[in-house]
């Protein structure tokens, strides 16, 4: 990047030194937007402080140091800019240590590009530096400011590592780069070894916090002697972490004030959380408190699968990527079939099955017709709780409904990021439409997520940029998508899901037990993993086609959900009742907390003895699975609810068999585990091979359960 970029983005005009603009921070925008305006780099200055002043009221933008930063996005604003004062009266933005007396504010347009996006990052970061903000004191003249920034920025930008994981893990002397590190998956807690720390940091607007919370993490772990890697999820290109970096970390850290992209990939890791903004306020606290986590099993950790990272590397060959892309859609739509299905469960609950069967010759079912002709003060005959019982399954349906086109939506974000989303809800919903179902949401994604992808990447003019994500792209990648779907596709995949669906219905005897033992397996093979995550995508997409008729996908959602219980509820039953000194000490922690995860059809309580030895808990795990899923089937167990585990119990169908096939399954599971443990010795390895197992067990295992909610 030239220096003229960033002379575009400063000049004197917009540098005051020594002023006083009033006494509150909101003076001092004001004050700045008309000055941004004044040289046409905005269009309307009252409109560029209103929504400055807005993201100013979400979180102060002060940061420790007497420094602040307001900044935000705005369509008033032509080009990016920054405007500078240094105030002879200090003026309160927040920080901890006190009021601010020197102000950046940044001001960027809607569709502001990457390299403009990078200077001002680089920019936010060198706040963070005493000696930069000395000399900024010490400026006599507006040109010198301006001069300071283009030397600062300019030398950033060419040391071609700014706004990425890798830039956030290299100031000067920063250990998270030393030869210690030396092979990825070498054991960090062995006698001596520093403590290894990865984090993530991102804010609303992604432009300055996540990058001055970046270095000041990195600096923090520094002093504690600690490693430490961050991934800056901001406005310029997101590196993401090594997996065998996050694989080997002794805990993580998200300073985040938004959702952290694929944060599947930390499961089972210690977590200390807290916004972008503490991140710069107290790393030091933060750190500290990620180093307690690491030694402490009962720290709060990472929930998520494994499966859904969603790495960028440039080698990842086609079905990798193909793999990433199904995975994360499947991660998006479970929360909407997990609530979806617990409240419907809820109804059943209340008002009773017949809740969904039709009304009479109303054309609607019993819900729709409570609803539309009762309420609250005019209760049916029934009473409160039929009302409130054919509120939650209307609820419980409508949030099923976005099932296939949730899906669709977020396959389509994982191949072209956000202005995937729309073109992908849209084909969802056709494929909806034209009765294809699941299968159809998955083509359907696939083809809206390339076509906003490949549209994305055409050339176009500086001015269209900005409508390209909100407009151009939606607009056409739905045409296309959409389009096919309806007019090609649609009419086939309908007939292969109508086809499948009767094969199930035919099910029984023999050919019911075999899929429930092929439905354990999978559910215990990876504990949250691809394979785990389509045996179960594949029950809850089967839940709205099941009826009082046709209780085949209620009984393969029993079978699922039945066989996830079982690895946490062995391994608890092993390590703490029939084995106790056959586990570390951690490891009988965990197996308490695991009594309760696997009752709860949470399978994170299996992480931790899978990710050390996977060798061994994995094929019993396996193996108690699948005993369960045969017993589950053979009994005709059902369940209407996706999630929820032994609690949902007033919505399976058989409860006492869906007991004794868990039960039958756990002690299969935890003597196997037991005689494998027993007689089955791992060859002897030193402390640093067997941590290195660990590390990579814990990339290659799931790490979640079953159901990423």
């Amino acid at each position: 990047m030239s220096a003229d970029t960033t002379q575009r983005l400063i000049s004197a005009e917009l540098v005051g030194l020594d002023e006083d603009l009033g006494a509150t921070s909101s003076d001092v925008i004001r004050v700045l937007a008309d000055r941004v305006a004044a040289t046409g780099r905005a269009a309307d200055g009252a409109a560029l402080a209103e929504d400055a002043i807005k993201r100013e009221a979400s979180v102060g933008t002060g940061v420790p140091g007497g420094i602040a930063i307001p900044h935000a996005r705005s369509a008033s604003v032509s080009s990016p800019t920054l405007a500078f004062s240094r105030l002879a009266r200090k003026v309160p933005f927040g920080a901890p240590d006190g009021d601010a007396d020197v102000v950046f504010m940044i001001a960027v347009p809607e569709g502001a590009d990457k390299d403009h996006l990078t200077v001002l990052s680089t920019l936010a970061r060198a706040l963070i530096r005493e000696d930069f903000t000395a000399a900024l004191r010490a400026a006599s003249t507006p040109q010198e400011i301006v001069d300071l920034v283009e030397r600062e920025v300019g030398g950033e930008v060419a040391a071609a590592g700014v706004g990425n994981a890798s830039s956030a893990s290299r100031p000067a002397a920063a250990p998270s780069t030393q030869a210690a590190s030396g092979d990825a998956t070498t054991s960090n807690t062995a006698a001596g070894a520093r403590k290894v720390i990865v984090g993530v940091t991102a804010c609303p607007t992604g432009i300055a916090h996540t990058y001055m919370a970046a270095d000041a993490l990195v600096a923090a772990a520094q002093r504690a002697g600690a490693e430490m890697h961050v991934e800056t999820q901001g406005s310029s290109q997101v590196e993401p972490l090594d997996p065998a970096l996050i694989a080997r970390a002794d805990a993580v850290v998200f300073a985040v004030d938004v959702d952290v992209r694929d944060r599947g990939r930390f499961a089972g890791k210690p977590l200390v959380s807290g916004p972008v903004k503490r991140g710069v306020d107290e790393p030091d606290k933060m750190i500290a408190e990620a180093l307690r986590a690491a030694d402490d099993p009962n720290a709060a950790r990472v929930q998520g699968g494994a499966a859904t990272a969603e790495t960028t590397k440039t080698d990842e060959h086609f079905g990798q990527a193909l793999k990433r892309w199904l995975l994360t859609g499947v991660s998006y739509m479970i929360p909407f079939v997990a609530g979806g299905g617990l409240l419907i469960a809820l109804g059943f609950l209340l008002a009773g099955y017949g809740i969904a069967l039709q009304h009479g010759d109303s054309g609607q079912n019993n819900a729709v017709y409570t609803l539309t002709n009762y309420t609250l003060v005019n209760l049916p005959p029934e009473g409160l709780a039929y009302y409130l019982g054919a509120a939650a399954f209307q609820i419980g349906g409508v949030s099923l409904g976005f099932l296939v086109a949730a899906l669709a939506g977020y396959i389509a974000y994982a191949i072209a990021d956000r202005p995937g989303i729309a073109p992908g809800f849209v084909a969802g919903s056709i494929a909806v439409f034209m009765n294809a179902g699941f299968l159809g949401g998955l083509v359907g994604g696939l083809i809206a997520g390339g076509a906003a992808y490949w549209i994305g990447r055409i050339p176009t003019w500086r001015w269209l940029r900005g409508l390209m994500p909100v407009v151009i792209i939606p607009l056409f990648a739905s045409i296309i998508a959409s389009g096919l779907m309806l007019l090609v596709l649609g009419g086939p995949i309908a007939w292969v899901m109508t086809q499948l669906t009767a094969w199930l219905n035919s099910l029984s005897g023999a050919s019911a037990i075999l899929l429930g033992i092929i439905l354990g397996l999978m559910m215990a093979f990876d504990l949250g993993g691809p394979v785990n995550k389509v045996a179960y995508a594949f029950a809850v997409a089967g839940l709205g086609a099941g009826s009082a008729t046709n209780v085949v996908p209620f009984e393969i959602m029993a079978a699922v959900m039945a066989a996830g219980m079982v690895p946490p509820l062995a391994l608890a039953l092993a390590s703490t009742v029939l084995y106790r000194r056959g586990f570390t000490k951690p490891e009988r922690e965990n197996g308490k907390a695991a009594w309760l995860l696997g009752a709860s059809f949470i399978s994170e309580g299996a992480i931790p003895f899978a990710a050390a030895d996977p060798l061994r808990v994995i094929p019993a795990s396996m193996i108690g699975a699948a005993v369960t899923g045969a017993i589950s089937m053979a009994a005709g167990v059902t369940s209407r609810a996706p999630h929820g585990g032994i609690f949902v119990f007033f919505a399976i169908g058989n409860i006492w068999m869906f007991i004794v096939a868990i039960l039958a399954g756990t002690v299969v599971s935890a003597l196997v585990l037991v005689g494998l443990k027993k007689w089955v010795r791992r060859r002897p390895v030193d402390e640093a091979a067997a941590g290195s197992e660990a590390a990579v067990a814990a990339e290659t295992v799931g790490q979640h359960a079953p159901v990423a909610a």
